[in-house]
């Protein structure tokens, strides 16, 4: 029995997909529910598996193809019947695949774009039938004349020669992921008004606490370790709760005011940055969120995020210091108002009360719309961030 391989239906905000990877190609045995292909959209990679046991017979959507919401995209063969289906069956993509490209040196490869010499006609000498310059410049001796002299052909991207190096360059399209991230950065700069206020904050009784109780913490919740983002993303709601525009978003003419904070946690993958959200984070504990911040980040690097999971939200978090970084100004998540940015934990000579110590400082970013909130409210917003996590005792007095 031949089954058709539909594309997952996508969302009302998704118009369509990319074929990214193809992890089985026709011929190829597949056990139900086995990974066959994943489907990029502009927001996350959506993996298609096998219905049942059986063969894939035809793919009829190759890598880097467009596919709609629930178009046809390959042919999957069920059971017994699948080596006799595979065999009627015609196998397009293994019909149009282009014969092995020869080897060439770059050398080679630059005079016969030159001369205009087709490299599958010449036999290597080289290692493993690598064509060489001699070979090409023999190929050009015992070549026909022409009647008339063919347009030269475009040659395709190859390394440049630059005295006795090479200067590389490669092209590749932008994924899905990445083109919708750009347009999101380009949108937030130039339709919001955005600002940025910097604070700095004492780490050390966060690092204290965290260190006083981080094995019994681990113990009592079972394996979740205790790091730095629950102390902020604690500390943000609380702050949010006293300056509620900064948890605020604009909907055309009309201020949002949310009564829920819903925090996203910006999260680097490599095809990009997601923010996953951390749904009603004033309910949580420290526990909670960790425990769904190591989730996220888990399932982002895999590319299992649902497109649920990283749609709204009303503040967001990102940390560049897990990468060193020493101070930088987060670009906002439109349509949300504000942004902290965390950095490096650095120690740095401080003055306290009349005298000189040596502290672990971290610098905050707060970038806001200016539209919406005002440079007071954004620095209070930010200093009471800085009050609760010099003094983290104050999350749970709620004071």
């Amino acid at each position: 029995m031949t089954i058709e391989i539909k594309a997952p239906t996508f969302p009302e905000s998704v118009q369509d997909g990319t074929v990214a990877t193809w992890h089985k190609q026709p011929g190829e045995a597949v056990s139900r529910d086995e990974l066959i292909v994943d489907i990029e959209t502009d927001k996350v990679v959506l993996e298609v598996v096998a219905p049942a046991d059986g063969t894939l017979v035809q793919i009829l959507k190759n890598q880097g193809d467009v596919v709609l919401s629930n178009e046809v995209i390959a042919l999957f063969a069920a059971g017994a019947v699948a080596a006799s289906a595979l065999a009627a069956a015609p196998t397009a993509t293994t019909a149009a695949a282009p014969a092995a490209e020869p080897l060439v040196n770059p050398a080679a490869k630059k005079i016969a774009a030159e001369k205009g010499i087709d490299v599958a006609s010449i036999a290597g000498s080289g290692k493993d039938g690598r064509i060489t310059k001699e070979d090409v410049l023999a190929a050009e001796k015992t070549a026909p004349a022409k009647a008339a002299a063919p347009a030269a052909p475009v040659p395709a991207p190859m390394p440049v020669m630059a005295g006795e190096g090479f200067r590389i360059e490669k092209r590749v399209p932008m994924t899905r992921l990445r083109t919708r991230i750009a347009e999101r950065l380009l949108q937030a700069s130039q339709t919001t008004a955005m600002l940025t206020t910097f604070n700095e904050v004492n780490m050390g009784p966060v690092m204290e606490l965290r260190n006083k109780y981080k094995d019994q913490f681990e113990k009592v919740h079972k394996g979740t370790r205790l790091g730095f983002m629950s102390f902020f993303v604690k500390a943000a709601v609380e702050s949010l709760r006293r300056i509620p525009a900064v948890n605020a978003s604009i909907d055309g003419n009309d201020i949002v005011y949310h009564g829920y904070q819903d925090i996203g946690v910006a999260v680097s993958t490599e095809k990009g940055l997601v923010v996953p959200v951390l749904r009603n984070a004033e309910t949580m504990g420290l526990a909670d969120i960790e425990n769904n911040i190591r989730n996220f980040g888990l399932r982002a690097r895999d590319g299992k995020l649902g497109i649920d999971e990283i749609t709204g939200g009303t503040f967001t978090i990102t940390n560049g210091g897990v990468f060193g970084s020493l101070m930088s100004t987060p670009i906002l998540n439109p349509p949300q108002a504000a942004i902290l940015g965390m950095h490096k934990i650095q120690e740095r000579p401080m003055a306290v009360k009349g005298k000189v110590e040596v502290l672990p400082m971290m610098y905050l970013a707060l970038s806001y719309d200016h539209r919406l909130i005002d440079g007071k409210e954004a620095v209070q917003f930010l200093v009471s961030v800085k009050d609760l996590i010099e003094d983290p005792a104050r999350i749970l007095l709620d004071i």
